[in-house]
């Protein structure tokens, strides 16, 4: 082995023998979803979240308006907007699972750089 590899065998202590056993158990869905409400993009995940709900209330709101609207104008329009609503809030939660999808690459690649290292 080259003195660098000697050094990064070296370098791992108890904390990432912890780290590659935490590694190998899998992870649920909820685990997942915790997940991303840490890391340098909570606050982002955490106003998505938010955002998605309030634009849930909205798309529901404009649902029950068009059902209850007599003129065929305001139907349309309570349509179009539930229709938007509802589309924000599909884009929303198809960046949430993109951001869980992410976060789970990340964690193999670690999985198998710890595994590299330790074995090389």
């Amino acid at each position: 082995m080259s003195t660098f590899e000697d050094r990064l065998m070296s370098s791992l202590n108890a904390d990432d023998e912890a780290f590659l056993k935490e590694l190998e158990d899998d992870v649920g869905l909820f685990q997942q979803m915790g997940m991303t409400f840490s890391g340098p993009l909570k606050y982002w995940t955490a106003g998505a979240f938010l955002m998605s709900f309030a634009i849930f209330v909205l798309s529901m709101w404009a649902g029950y308006n068009m059902l209850q609207a007599e003129e065929l104008k305001h139907v349309i329009l309570w349509g179009a907007l539930f229709g938007w609503a509802s589309l924000g809030v599909g884009l929303i939660k198809v960046w949430f699972w993109m951001r869980m999808n992410h976060l789970n690459v990340l964690r193999e690649l670690k999985r198998i750089e710890l595994r590299l290292v330790k074995s090389g």
